[in-house]
């Protein structure tokens, strides 16, 4: 199994007809994702055609290519359209509110928003309402989600690991792709990019959550940084909650006091939120900690290959 994502969800891309809509849906058009639509107001009754290469692990199975999606003015009439139960959101930073909340109003089950710098106060607002009506969101700020060999919502490099046991939740982009790129040999069900923004819409908590659920995940991986007490309450939870091995990792041991680093949520303050407190707090309920994604890459193989 995957978590929130498989072979069978129907993609709508939310600003498919921008410059970074169009170049990352071409990505995950030519990794096998069911990418059956696009909305742009302005277009309506257009399609965009996207020349496709395929790669990754469902290369064999993937139209090239030259591929045409549809246009729709709005979420609601491309779901009425095409069925689509998926969005993923590369509209700017003003406009990403009222995009989330159009996807949500139409009957989106899964909004994936990579869209950075949205406002806090808009995302609380749009996440509210997305929970309010039971619409999973993953980000803002976030590469996305991939299950591997079966979908790519997002910007994950598709072709850095294959399918496999183990399941990532991960704050930093780059570091989501360091470890599945680093763990490649044993493979993952899911891949999740949460994002680093002080309000996201899917937490390390909600990823453990169905990571345990999931019988396919043998083990979890669990990437956090400096700032705020997400990594404390994961660990509160895992103590409570989680019986399958858990392998950490926290950016930003070398991270000057009180600097922004990165991520917005990313700020420490005095003793609170650095990564020597995530640590220790990890470690206290059987978390096996790296000093760097390498170092957890190793434990994650050792813990595997004792099975």
């Amino acid at each position: 199994m995957s978590i929130f994502l498989d072979e069978n969800s129907k993609v709508i891309v939310q600003g498919m007809t921008g410059s970074e809509g169009r170049k990352h849906t071409t990505r995950m058009l030519a990794y096998g994702t069911k990418v059956v639509a696009g909305t742009n107001p302005k277009k309506a009754g257009t399609t965009v055609e996207f020349d496709v290469v395929p790669y990754g692990p469902l290369v064999d199975s993937v139209q090239g290519g030259t591929v045409s999606v549809p246009v729709y003015g709005t979420v609601a009439d491309a779901k009425a359209a095409t069925g689509a139960n998926t969005s993923v959101i590369f509209v700017p930073p003003a406009g990403a509110k009222g995009a989330i909340i159009e996807a949500v109003d139409a009957g989106m089950e899964l909004v994936v928003v990579i869209t950075e710098h949205i406002p806090v106060q808009d995302t609380n607002a749009a996440f509210a309402y997305a929970k309010s009506h039971g619409v999973r969101m993953i980000g803002p700020n976030c590469p996305g989600i991939i299950s591997p060999g079966k979908s790519n919502v997002g910007i994950t490099p598709g072709d850095i690991t294959p399918r496999g046991k183990l399941g990532l939740v991960s704050k930093s982009g780059t570091l989501t792709y360091q470890m599945m790129y680093e763990l490649r040999d044993l493979g993952f069900t899911t891949c999740i990019g949460i994002g680093g923004d002080p309000i996201i819409g899917t937490t390390h908590i909600d990823a453990l959550e169905a990571f345990e659920q999931d019988p396919e995940t043998e083990l979890i991986v669990m990437i956090g940084e400096i700032g705020g007490d997400a990594e404390e309450r994961a660990a509160a939870y895992i103590k409570e909650h989680v019986t399958k091995p858990v392998v950490g990792y926290v950016a930003g041991f070398t991270a000057p006091e009180g600097k922004t680093m990165g991520h917005a949520g990313a700020i420490v303050s005095g003793s609170s939120g650095t990564a020597a407190a995530k640590k220790e707090a990890l470690e206290a309920v059987g978390v096996r900690v790296g000093k760097t994604p390498s170092e957890t890459a190793r434990i994650a193989r050792e813990i595997m290959q004792s099975k």
